[in-house]
């Protein structure tokens, strides 16, 4: 079944007629341009990616025959582990007419691995779900690269000074704070777990 001819051009043509980019970008937040296909290179070092459908990340389709230039889909909701629902622009003829919006509409992932590198999409013409599979990039997250590293390294740092408090104040050490105290437990036992802890707030001074 041929579905999606010509899809994403990059730009909406009128007030009523939508191209899958500029929809997408629209309603997910994220800021990149270009046709579909090239978002996910472009989300590289920008943005957070994945294979792990979220609501609000956008789904990157491969191109494929007709499509060309690929696809882009705003995940509405997860269902299951499997199967979600997006929203998108420029999908099936609705009422004869191209570049119509579509809510909520069902894709499935058919890959082996389980890892949404292989979809199937509802098709609204046929009230089902298309026969073709189409290839994908994975998920580009509404959460920036450099957002999602810095709260990696917050939470690391947290779990750090916590265990370092518990420990200053398991082994207290008149006089001396916190790091004091986990240093002095680092050099004067084989405490591995303290060793660790130190190097990772080392990296404060940075």
């Amino acid at each position: 079944m041929v579905v999606a001819l010509s899809l994403c051009a990059g730009q909406a043509q009128a007030q009523d007629y939508w191209q899958c980019v500029p929809f997408a970008r629209m309603i997910s937040g994220i800021e990149i341009f270009g046709d579909a296909w090239t978002w996910w290179q472009k989300a590289a070092g920008k943005y957070a990616q994945g294979f792990t459908p979220k609501a609000g990340a956008v789904l990157v389709f491969k191109p494929n025959g007709v499509m060309d230039k690929g696809h882009v889909a705003v995940v509405s909701q997860v269902l299951t582990d499997r199967v979600i629902q997006v929203t998108q622009a420029n999908w099936s003829i609705i009422q004869g007419r191209r570049g119509q919006v579509e809510r909520d509409v069902t894709v499935i992932d058919v890959s082996p691995q389980g890892d949404w590198s292989q979809v199937k999409v509802w098709y609204d013409p046929v009230r089902d779900l298309g026969k073709t599979v189409y290839p994908t990039y994975g998920f580009i997250y509404q959460t920036t690269q450099t957002a999602a590293a810095s709260a990696a390294e917050t939470a690391v740092r947290t779990v750090a000074q916590t265990a370092m408090n518990q420990l200053a104040a398991a082994v207290p050490t008149p006089g001396a704070n916190p790091a004091q105290t986990l240093t002095q437990a680092a050099g004067s036992s084989t405490d591995r777990i303290a060793a660790l802890l130190q190097a990772a707030t080392s990296s404060d001074g940075r």
